[in-house]
This record gives C-alpha cells, sequence and structure tokens, in this order.
C-alpha cells in the first residue's frame, strides 16, 4: 500500500506529454507552459515511444506501457480508466486533475438548466428546420424557485451549487455521510437518494465511477423522480443505467435529460438518445475551456515543485 504521507521517490529527468491530450488541446501549449521546469518535456506518441526515455507523462489516455513509469498525471479528474491495481502492484504514482473543474462544468450545467428553463434546444433545433414554433404558454419557465438535487458534493458538485445556486436555484446534495457542504441547502446521504430525487425540478449527477456508483441512477430513481423533472449527467457515463433512462424518457416518466457523458463513447450513432427532442447530447466537453491546458500546467508545475523539495504530491490516487 502506497504511504501518500510520504514524498514520492522519483528521479524526474524527463516528463512525456502524450499525444492524446490532443482530444482535449494541443499538447505544443502544455508544452510550451512547461518548458521552464527544471527537466525535459517533449511529446511522446504512440509511435516513437521506443524513441523517448522518459520518467513520467502527462495523458489523457492509458497505455500499457505506462506501468513501466514512475508517475502518470491524469488530465481529467476521473481515473476509472487506468489499471490502479497495476500501478499499486509496480510502484507507479498517479495523480489526477480534479480540483480545476469546479467552474467549467458548473457553468454547464447551468447552461443545460437555462436550455430547459427557456426552451432554447427547442429554438435551435427549430432553427435547423427554418421553423418559427413559439413555445406553449406553460412550457418555459424561470430557474428561480426550482430545487437541484446534485448527487455527488465534490469539486464537482459544489461548482454545480456555486454557479447554478447564483441562479437561485435551491441545492439539495446527496453524498455519503451527512455532514454540511457549503453553497448546498440539503444534505442527503445515498442510502436516501430515492427520498432526495424526490419533488426537485433537476438531478445533477457528478459522481465518479466506482463499484458503488456504476448503475447507482437507475429505474428506481427516475421512477421516484417527478414527471416534470430533468436528468444531468457530467460525471461519468455508467453512474446512470442508459437503458433505464431511455425507458423513462419514453414513458414520460422523467422530462428530460442533459448528457455529457455515456456508457459507451462516443454515443454510438443508433442510440435513440440522438433522436429525443428533450434530450442534449454534449460529447464529454463539460470541463472544456481554453485554459485547459493551463490548468493542467498548475497542477504539474506543483508536483514537480514538491517533488524537488520531497513533499508529498497533491491529487495523488495511487
Amino acid at each position: 500500500m502506497a504511504d501518500f504521507d510520504a514524498a514520492p521517490e522519483i528521479d524526474l529527468e524527463h516528463l512525456g506529454v502524450h499525444e492524446s491530450v490532443s482530444t482535449v488541446f494541443p499538447p505544443e501549449e502544455l508544452i510550451e507552459t512547461l518548458e521552464d521546469l527544471p527537466v525535459t518535456v517533449s511529446l511522446v506518441a504512440d509511435e516513437n515511444r521506443d524513441d523517448v526515455d522518459c520518467d513520467a507523462v502527462v495523458t489523457f489516455e492509458h497505455r500499457k506501457w505506462f506501468t513501466d513509469l514512475e508517475w502518470v498525471h491524469s488530465i481529467q479528474a476521473g481515473v476509472d480508466r487506468f489499471p490502479m491495481d497495476d500501478f499499486e502492484r509496480v510502484g507507479v504514482v498517479l495523480t489526477n486533475s480534479t480540483g480545476i473543474h469546479d467552474r467549467t462544468v458548473g457553468e454547464t450545467v447551468a447552461g443545460y438548466l437555462l436550455a430547459f428553463s427557456r426552451r432554447l434546444h427547442r429554438h435551435v433545433a427549430n432553427q435547423q428546420r427554418r421553423e418559427w414554433t413559439q413555445p406553449d404558454w406553460n412550457e418555459a419557465f424561470t430557474l428561480p424557485g426550482t430545487t437541484a438535487c446534485v448527487v455527488g458534493t465534490g469539486t464537482l458538485g459544489r461548482g454545480v451549487a456555486e454557479v447554478a445556486g447564483s441562479l437561485d436555484v435551491s441545492m439539495r446534495g446527496v453524498r455519503r455521510t451527512p455532514e454540511d457542504v457549503p453553497g448546498f441547502d440539503e444534505i442527503y446521504t445515498t442510502d436516501a437518494l430515492l427520498e432526495a430525487v424526490s419533488g426537485v425540478d433537476f438531478v445533477v449527477s457528478t459522481l465518479p465511477l466506482t463499484d458503488e456508483t456504476r448503475g447507482l441512477l437507475d429505474a428506481a430513481v427516475f421512477e421516484a423522480m417527478d414527471e416534470d423533472a430533468y436528468v444531468v449527467n457530467v460525471g461519468r457515463g455508467p453512474v446512470v443505467d442508459e437503458s433505464a433512462l431511455v425507458d423513462a424518457l419514453e414513458a414520460n416518466k422523467v422530462a428530460g435529460a442533459a448528457l455529457d457523458v455515456f456508457e459507451t463513447e462516443p454515443l454510438p450513432s443508433d442510440s435513440p438518445l440522438w433522436a429525443m427532442d428533450e434530450v442534449i447530447v454534449t460529447p464529454h466537453s463539460a470541463a472544456f475551456t481554453v485554459d485547459y491546458y493551463r490548468d493542467i500546467a498548475g497542477l504539474v508545475r506543483e508536483n514537480v515543485r514538491r517533488l524537488e523539495a520531497g513533499e508529498t504530491f497533491t491529487n495523488r490516487v495511487v
């Protein structure tokens, strides 16, 4: 078992930036931002990895050869794509990017809520068809007076509470323990999830994927929700039982959904979610921002500093 209270023993001379970060930002931007570090920083592509002898890597995706390194940094908060047991066994340090996505994800969720309340998603769809169609008198609403139940009160959940709360949305949080969390008006424990999602206007999942969270938002949760409530998922796709959600949408047991993450990504072209009028599909981009690479650079720079000072790493997962 790794000792997180001890400084990692890493002889860092060469930090690689894996080409997969291009999913989110150009690798060159991160490399240039880190060029003043006291180590070599260069691009690592799968085809030239044998020619690059790096000790650590900053990456979006996982590769089997990462188990030969000393330190892997994920540019996402979620680390379910990495073989943590293997990393633990061979002594690879894994750090993640939790703590930098609160505002960006919070603003994305606020955008979803505003789209549903002001019917913006329908107007955009009508524009593509050149249709001048006004909403029915009782379709649109305003956010003050509504309630959002955020399942997961970590960094992302607190970001949602901060931004949506500023729009006068009452915030209800769900977490494993009952302690109060800043930004939330009420806290429910996970074993009271069905009670927590009842009577709210939006149910927002910001949860990471674990054995405990997989499929947590299932048919029972959708049944417990009000028929005019919306589902939002900006955490991990498999936390929501996608088949059960489709069934609930088709049966009008929930009003709609805004989904940034899915069980299979990219979302298959034959998924019924694409064609549903009250579903917003975004391509796992809720945290995207022009400053993403700068935020990652800040985390990496801090851990390089800590390594030189003999201090413990921040955001260490393994």
